[in-house]
């Protein structure tokens, strides 16, 4: 009885991940959007960022990428790779303050990237295509919005816009986001240079000592036992001649 209990409770367990995997499968679609991988990296760093851009229609193609770099966080380098079958094209836009990168102050950062399909490179239905961009030095704060616009084929664009929620939702068009972390400071203690030599020193001082005291230990052990067989050597050549 208890065994057609277990297999009637796995069998509506296995029914169950069914029916989830099916709603899941079919909600995976809708909820796809541009994103920004990775989402996570270090203020005042640089690295290696790729739009991710996923097709959601069933007809049309993705033949323009729009990508605008948020003003509130200027980026001093930005540079594009190269992808295969797609052009891009760099805005730029002045800033005050200056942006200090390796010391140089920059006046104008890129403000806008644009790329445009040629030939049959277009994001057909069911495909996406990353476009990897370098950032850096990372401004000082916490996120980075990008807003995307997505055109297809058949003229529609998909406005990826909308910033994060307060309460953590996703809202119906995100726009791609960049969290941005304090760089932590070392919490490894510095010594002072040829702190640990006065310790390896007196390491050597009393292995030294502790081998000379040894060895004059051994050395007096030595006379001592050369002096007491002297004696029993001495005592025993007496001994006979008393007796004669």
């Amino acid at each position: 009885m208890t065994r057609h209990r277990r297999t009637a409770s796995a069998a509506a367990a296995l029914a169950l991940g069914a029916v989830a995997t099916a709603v899941l499968g079919f909600a995976a679609p809708a909820s796809a959007h541009v994103t920004v991988n990775p989402q996570e990296a270090t203020q005042g760093g640089y690295g290696r960022f790729a739009f991710r851009v996923p097709n959601e229609s069933d007809t049309a193609s993705t033949t323009k990428l729009e990508v605008v770099l948020p003003e509130n966080a200027p980026v001093g380098s930005v540079s594009t790779m190269p992808v295969p079958g797609w052009t891009v094209a760099v805005e730029k836009r002045k800033v005050d303050p200056p942006v200090e990168v390796h010391g140089s102050q920059l006046s104008e950062v890129v403000s806008k990237l644009t790329w445009t399909a040629t030939g049959n490179a277009a994001v057909k239905p069911g495909q996406f295509q990353e476009f990897p961009v370098s950032m850096g030095p990372l401004p000082q704060v916490e996120t980075m919005v990008f807003k995307t616009l997505q055109t297809y084929s058949d003229g529609n664009v998909q406005r990826w816009i909308e910033e994060p929620l307060p309460g953590g939702e996703e809202p119906e068009s995100p726009a791609p986001v960049l969290a941005l972390t304090a760089a932590s400071p070392s919490t490894a203690p510095t010594a002072p240079t040829g702190a640990a030599a006065p310790q390896a020193d007196d390491d050597d001082d009393e292995s030294d000592g502790v081998a000379t005291g040894l060895a004059v230990a051994g050395l007096v052990a030595g006379v001592g036992g050369l002096l007491l067989g002297g004696l029993a050597f001495s005592r025993t050549r007496r001994t006979p001649t008393s007796q004669v």
